[in-house]
């Protein structure tokens, strides 16, 4: 079968031949539909975050997919079935406490691995096998677009565990920032807009000059964007008003310390991107005391499982059609893969195409 890879010492990524492989018992053989490409892929590609399997010279890629059962194997699955795969193994020197607690996506650094992009290959190939405890069955009407479940899956555990930081004591939150306007920024953005808060202002950070995709979509689901360039996140609050809640999806490290600036009293800050190291002045005197005096929080977020997959099944619903229509830029067979990892101004959220239902 085919595959794409990357392979050690190369930053580009190829297509290669591998056996296609048998389920063991537990396990599933899934023929993959469709794999979703994001900034976690291109780092990956660069060399720059998670790492190749032990023993391996490659690794396959993809991490977001969405595929059909065609081999059960004896697992409560029938052939058939629409299945996207939750990503966290683990890791090759066997079980953890975090697995057999059923918690994986609250496993530290190196308790884990992560297909696609650590210690275990991905989905971007024509077939897969997983256990079957790690495939979320989601309606056949959601195939088309079924890679957008685990992106999704991300923001349900960061809003769960955000939301939960505040569970002490009636919080009712008003406005929202979203830091990012790549895939997974506008895919929160949407995400809030059909929040059960019921958030009255939405604001979005972006670096983009008009005209811009992701402008339009900003403002068209009701937001407002706000240009870092001309407001940094610190000077939010009075361009605009004190945030509710802010979730962070840049990776930039001086947004998680000035988030505290523009949290309103009793706010909270999701904390998702990853960023290098990177030293800078920080007044941690003002910081501790506005995180003390004001009852803010910050949560760091990563990861997603099973339950956080099947609550974005349910979130896929209410999200309008046209965001999903314009979010998706490019669908791309297996013979154009290259085009599904270009990164220009006009490239919101691409996918390659393996097979159709």
């Amino acid at each position: 079968m085919k595959a794409i890879a990357v392979e050690r010492g190369e930053d580009k990524p190829v297509v290669i031949e591998k056996p296609r492989p048998e389920p063991d018992a537990g396990e599933a053989l899934v023929r993959t539909l469709r794999v979703g490409v994001d900034g976690t892929d291109h780092e990956v590609i660069a060399g720059g975050h998670g790492g190749f399997p032990e023993g391996e010279d490659h690794l396959v890629l993809g991490h977001e997919a969405v595929g059909v059962v065609v081999d059960p194997n004896d697992t409560e699955l029938e052939e058939g079935d629409i299945v996207v795969p939750t990503v966290r193994r683990p890791p090759a020197s066997g079980t953890n406490e975090y697995f057999e607690e059923n918690q994986p996506d609250m496993a530290p650094d190196g308790m884990y691995a992560e297909r696609g992009i650590v210690g275990a290959h991905g989905f971007m190939s024509e077939y897969f096998t997983s256990p079957s405890d790690y495939l979320v069955r989601i309606p056949r009407s959601q195939a088309e677009l079924g890679f957008l479940i685990e992106p999704i899956s991300i923001t349900e555990k960061a809003r769960e565990h955000a939301y939960a930081s505040r569970s002490a004591f009636d919080w009712n939150p008003s406005s929202a920032l979203v830091l990012g306007n790549g895939s997974l920024g506008l895919l929160t953005l949407a995400m809030l807009r059909a929040d059960d808060k019921g958030y009255e202002d939405l604001y979005c950070l972006g670096r983009r000059d008009r005209p811009d995709p992701t402008i339009d979509i900003i403002e068209k689901l009701g937001a407002t964007y706000v240009d870092s360039r001309e407001t940094p996140v610190e000077e939010i609050p009075g361009a605009h008003e004190d945030m509710d809640f802010i979730y962070e999806a840049t990776g930039f490290p001086k947004h998680a310390i000035q988030s505290v600036q523009a949290l309103a009293p009793n706010g909270v800050a999701a904390l998702l991107g990853v960023p290098s190291d990177w030293e800078f002045e920080v007044d941690a005197g003002a910081f501790h005391r506005e995180m003390v005096l004001h009852n803010k929080a910050l949560v760091g977020s990563v990861n997603s499982h099973v339950k956080h997959f099947e609550a974005a099944t349910v979130t896929f619903t209410k999200l309008p059609r046209w965001f999903l229509r314009d979010l998706v830029t490019g669908v791309h067979p297996l013979s154009e893969f290259e085009a599904a990892f270009e990164d220009d101004d006009t490239t919101i959220k691409t996918a390659i195409e393996f097979g159709t239902v």
